[in-house]
């Protein structure tokens, strides 16, 4: 009897311990953690999760060497991201330049790109650029920062 009555209260403090974990998660991340990080050379130069996502970042790459790497990390809820895409955009919306990726194996995977890729898109006024990331999850892109390189690019932005 004692033995029956000692593995139903192991059982049920295993299962109030494992009930109070989920409900705790999803009470803090409700939208299960999506979010990014832009790494420049390996240190974190911006990152956004939750709601901050959509607000507007603007990634500043004036002092960055033209062999310098820029690597976005997304987040897609512990989700493996499929076709992904980092983008550059013109002031105007129009695509100037596309970075296809392999599907990711795990929940966070890598893209890099150098940044000389995105200097020698300069050309005329063109000196204005917004990063997307697109993926299968997220077909219409997202807008993770505006690219620019010198102060009076900042103000122009802005």
């Amino acid at each position: 009897m004692k033995k029956m009555i000692s593995k139903t209260f192991v059982l049920a403090a295993l299962t109030a311990a494992l009930f109070s974990f989920s409900t705790k998660t999803s009470l803090v991340s409700p939208t299960g953690g999506e979010g990014f990080e832009i790494y420049l050379n390996g240190k974190v130069v911006m990152q956004s999760f939750g709601k901050a996502i959509h607000t507007a970042k603007t990634l500043q790459l004036g002092k960055a060497s033209p062999n310098d790497k820029l690597t976005v990390s997304y987040h897609h809820c512990g989700q493996a991201g499929k076709k992904r895409v980092l983008t550059i955009k013109d002031a105007q919306e129009n695509i100037i330049k596309e970075w296809r990726f392999s599907d990711a194996k795990t929940g966070v995977s890598d893209m890099s790109c150098r940044v000389q890729d995105i200097i020698s898109l300069k050309k005329g006024n063109n000196h204005i650029f917004k990063l997307y990331y697109s993926s299968a999850e997220i077909s219409n892109g997202r807008m993770l920062a505006s690219v620019v390189f010198d102060k009076t690019e900042l103000a122009l932005h802005k």
